[in-house]
């Protein structure tokens, strides 16, 4: 039975998860189970595995998925809290180093504004674009992380070239650089010889033997396994050897490669043989017979190690580095044959070439983890793709490898196990220790199995190279030291006995090239201290500070939540950021700029000319919507403001005039407009006036009514008729006169300053304004006149409301929000609305046009005797408010209503301007916030970052009840749906000319 828990928005480290899973499979009650981030890549793991489920397949990459196979109904309640404490345990083991960590390039490079190297450990279909992120800001690029298509190694490389910067990798599996440890690496003696490899353990063999040797190594740069493949054409090997040969402490250098493309093979030789210091090199699966011109050629990696040593002291280099093993107490039967079993893959294909050689063997070969498989000899390299798949590498986690021996064991024609043991950072803290069970398991089953063992590493690495070395002859384990001798002892023990030809030097008889000089970014990544961003595995910083390095942790996650177009259209748009971050500006300014006045109540007929024709008209909330697709509090309002505007008496005449198409529908904001809720405006609906002097943009907004049944949540009673009418000829003209008696209107700009400071946001929290705005006009009030009733009534109209200023400042925000459209460019959003079925949005760029998804529901707590099932889609215009930076946005300032709305305390109210400051360009001086250290309020949504990060405005809002003439039925917030600005983001690309499909 498959059990399933999806934990939204949990990025975690694909590694981390991978020892995850083996911890929930311990368990005794688990079959099987699997926990992965929702990547289609790791749903595609889930479907062969037959673990993928409903749940599965809807969770997105930032999702972590908890598949558990178990016979038992309740065994999430064993796996959660597993999960927990691990999780938590990794956060412990962190915490200091994650109150640092960056979540964003643009965090990262303000961090360590000296960086010039970035290192990758994230999955493999996300890192292209990153990679490519990385050397458009300047970064050389390690690439730990493999499963790159060719192609896009050969565009980053071709790119990385051209700003002459390093690419070093993909599948790079160690470097040294300036004697810094990087990724899975050994801790070498600094030395004078420096190393070039198309092989991870390749490296790791030679530097760590060159080391025992008592020699030394300045930088290993790795190049990734394919770089000297036809396709690929060895850029980064060819730009890192011309380095090296520029490279002062550099004497000696030494070329690594797995097998390569002969054509590419030739033109490296052709460079190497044109520069100055001495060379040597291996192309594994070769066996040189001579040394050519100035190039020694190797066969094993020993071989490299010892030739390299000698030209770095100046020795003269031999003609026969061949050293016979100690003949072993034991032998083993003609019959019997050898296994390896390699964590390693070059160590495997030196391993399947020797085997091959010495018994005339087909060859090596590569297909499903096999390096050779011939008559009954098998190497295997278990690091390959169809072993680490959803698993972790071999060198971290010895599972695999044990489930071999297991296998191989039972096997009674294994004579002999051949295993690599990789010691370094990165690699598992006691692969020795956790081997060992499985030997000795193996050695009760098959009495004639031998064990022999290399040990890659040295005394200075955190596992200790001699106390492995100790460890695993005490159980009677053989070991070697090199992997060739390891090779060259499991044959000897079958009577057969390994030899090297001697080889002379022999003349270069190809041309030499002209060598290019080095770049600049090059040449300073080689004589100074890395300074590394490193994105992804945090356990890759521990050798980097050890050493005297310097590393910025960037805690990734796929951006654009792994939607591979948005990437691709955010990576487009990286080349226009100076263009977009300069329209950008002068949105922000037009808004930072605004001075918002309240002029005037007046009837909306009078300033709405569109509600003058002959037609009825009412205004809406939200994006365009038709009749038949509105909600039942939208439909509500309409039939309240028709029955207000006498056009009909009850509800049934209301529906008829509609479906006869004698009322038309505008959205509010068509017409310099908003409304709360159902936004319905009719023409003798008194609206405030508010006039931006910035630029003389003006923004209308209906009055609000209170609370209880009221027409915005959709009620229509003749309690709601009447309060209209009442606004209408008593509330309306009141404020209307007390107004026009100040001259200039009432600054909202400082009226807003002043309350936010009070505790207000200006959406769910208007206290202090509404307060403040009753400061302003009650002493005009009591100069008017009128009746003295009507003075009173509405002066304990405005002191009970309060949330009377809401409509003010939605007026004001749609008055700042216009003038910021005016003749605008670029990603800054201008408006979010919702109509209760589709939430819209509209950024500077496209002006006019609506970008819209479905709406949400909101979250929130709900008046005695409702639930959510009551509640109703979002509505209403009253999200001009985050628009501008405040209401959801400014939650921080307003703690005595974070409860209401759903949020939990203060920290959860910082938490969430925290993450809304994350997605806005700036902030806006004009209006400071206290309770935030005094720092302005959100300025400037950037449809980009909201892209990128996938976080979303989130939104204080009234809920209505999903039926007519009900009314709201409670508060809280609620999330703009992502799509709406995905579809925002790919229209503003294309008004610049990128097409992604």
């Amino acid at each position: 039975m498959l059990n399933t828990v999806i934990l939204k928005n949990n990025y975690q480290d694909s590694i981390n998860l991978m020892l995850l899973t083996n911890r929930i499979n311990e368990l005794e009650a688990v079959t099987m189970s699997q926990l992965m981030m929702g990547t289609n890549a790791n749903k595609d793991i889930l479907e062969n595995t037959g673990l993928l489920t409903e749940e599965a397949k809807a969770a997105s990459p930032n999702d972590l998925m908890i598949v558990v196979d178990s016979e038992l109904p309740e065994i999430m309640e064993q796996v959660l809290p597993e999960v927990d404490n691990f999780l938590s345990d990794l956060s412990s083991k962190g915490s200091s180093e994650a109150k640092k960590a960056s979540t964003t390039w643009q965090e990262a490079l303000e961090q360590l504004p000296d960086a010039n190297m970035a290192l990758f450990s994230i999955p493999g279909e996300y890192g292209a674009a990153e990679m490519e992120t990385a050397l458009k800001n300047g970064l050389h690029v390690f690439s730990f992380t493999d499963n790159i298509p060719v192609e896009d190694e050969v565009r980053l490389k071709q790119l990385a070239h051209e700003k002459g910067l390093m690419m070093m990798g993909p599948d790079c599996g160690t470097g040294i650089i300036s004697s810094i440890p990087i990724a899975f690496t050994n801790v070498v003696s600094p030395g004078n010889i420096g190393v070039v490899g198309a092989s991870g353990t390749g490296i790791q063999e030679v530097t760590t033997i060159i080391d025992r040797l008592g020699n030394g190594v300045v930088h290993a740069i790795g190049t990734g396994g394919r770089d000297l493949s036809d396709k690929v054409g060895a850029i980064t090997m060819k730009d890192a050897i011309v380095a090296l040969e520029n490279h002062e402490p550099t004497d000696v250098i030494c070329v690594i490669s797995k097998p390569p493309a002969k054509e590419v093979r030739d033109e490296v030789v052709q460079l190497l043989q044109s520069i100055s210091k001495p060379v040597v090199a291996i192309f594994l699966g070769e066996k040189p017979a001579a040394h050519e011109g100035k190039v020694y050629l190797a066969h094993t990696l020993e071989e490299t190690a010892k030739i390299a040593v000698d030209l770095a002291n100046e020795v003269p280099v031999k003609e026969n580095y061949f050293e016979p093993v100690a003949a072993p107490e034991q032998t083993i039967g003609e019959d019997k044959v050898i296994k390896g079993l390699y964590s390693g893959g070059t160590l495997a294909a030196e391993a399947g070439m020797l085997i091959s050689e010495a018994l005339g063997l087909a060859g090596l070969v590569k297909e499903a983890g096999y390096i050779l498989k011939s008559a009954g000899y098998d190497v295997i390299d278990l690091g390959d793709d169809i072993y680490t798949q959803g698993k972790p590498h071999p060198m971290i986690d010895p599972e695999v490898r044990v489930k071999k021996i297991q296998e191989y064991a039972a096997d009674a024609n294994t004579g002999v196990i051949l295993l690599d043991v990789v010691l370094g950072y990165g690699a598992h803290e006691d692969m020795v220790g956790a081997l060992m069970p499985a030997i000795k398991e193996a050695q009760g089953v098959n009495p004639e199995l031998t064990f022999i063992a290399t040990v890659v590493g040295t005394n200075k690495d955190p596992q200790n190279y001699e106390d492995a070395v100790l460890r695993l002859k005490a159980k009677g384990v053989l070991v070697a030291e090199s992997n060739a001798k390891a090779v060259q002892l499991a044959l000897r023990l079958k009577g057969i006995e390994l030899t090297e030809e001697p080889k002379v030097v022999v003349a270069y008889q190809g041309s030499k090239v002209t060598v290019p000089a080095p770049s600049e970014k090059v040449m300073e990544l080689l004589n100074t201290k890395p300074r590394i961003i490193n994105v992804g595995l945090q356990s890759f910083n521990q050798s980097i500070q050890a050493f005297d390095g310097k590393s910025e942790q960037f805690n990734w996650k796929p951006r654009a939540g792994g939607n591979q177009k948005m990437i691709k259209i955010l990576n487009a748009l990286a080349d226009y950021e100076d263009q977009i971050n300069e329209e950008n500006q002068q949105v922000m300014e037009k808004i930072k700029n605004a001075q918002p006045f309240l002029t005037d109540v007046v009837p909306a007929k009078t300033v709405i000319p569109e509600l003058n024709e002959a037609t009825k008209t009412l205004l809406h909330a939200g994006p365009p919507i038709a009749w038949a697709d509105m909600t039942g509090p939208m439909k509500g309002s309409v039939v309240g403001a028709a029955i207000f505007e006498g056009w009909a008496t009850d509800e049934n005449q209301v529906t008829a005039l509609v479906e006869a198409g004698e009322i038309r529908f505008i959205p509010c904001h068509h017409v310099h407009a908003v409304g709360p809720m159902g936004g319905i405006t009719s023409a003798n609906m008194p609206v405030f006036v508010v006039e931006n002097r910035l630029d003389g943009s003006t923004g209308y907004c209906t009055m609000n009514e209170g609370i209880g049944k009221v027409l915005r949540f959709g009620a229509f009673s003749q309690e709601v008729i009447d309060r209209l009418n009442w606004m209408k000829d008593v509330l309306g003209p009141t404020l209307s006169g007390a107004l026009k008696q100040n001259a200039n209107g009432i600054n909202l700009s400082v009226l807003i300053a002043r309350s936010i400071t009070m505790g207000d946001e200006f959406h769910q929290r208007n206290f202090a304004a509404s307060l403040n705005f009753l400061r302003e006009v009650a002493p005009h009030i009591v100069t008017l006149q009128i009746d003295e009733q009507d003075k009173f009534d509405v002066m304990k109209f405005l002191a009970d409301t309060d949330q009377f200023f809401l409509n003010i400042m939605m007026a004001a925000g749609k008055s700042i929000v216009d003038t910021a459209r005016k003749n605008a460019k670029g990603t800054v959003v201008t408006t979010l609305t919702r109509n209760g079925v589709d939430f819209g949005v509209r950024i500077a760029e496209t002006g006019d046009e609506w970008f819209t998804a479905p709406v949400n529901l909101p979250k929130g707590l709900y008046f005695t005797g409702f639930t959510e099932e009551d509640g109703n889609p979002d509505m209403g215009d009253s999200a001009i408010t985050e628009t501008i930076g405040v209401g959801g946005m400014a939650m921080v300032a307003a703690p005595g209503v974070t409860r209401f709305v759903g949020a939990g305390g203060f920290q959860d109210a910082l938490s969430i301007s925290n993450e809304m400051a994350e997605i806005s360009i700036g902030h806006n001086p004009t209006w400071t916030i206290p309770t935030w250290d005094f720092q302005g309020t959100c300025l400037g949504i950037d449809i980009r970052k909201v892209v990128e990060t996938g976080i979303t405005p989130i939104i204080n809002t009234g809920i209505a009840n999903k039926e007519a003439g009900v009314g709201q039925v409670g508060a809280g917030t609620v999330r703009a749906p992502l799509s709406c600005f995905e579809k925002a983001l790919e229209a503003y690309a294309t008004s610049l000319g990128i097409e992604v499909e």
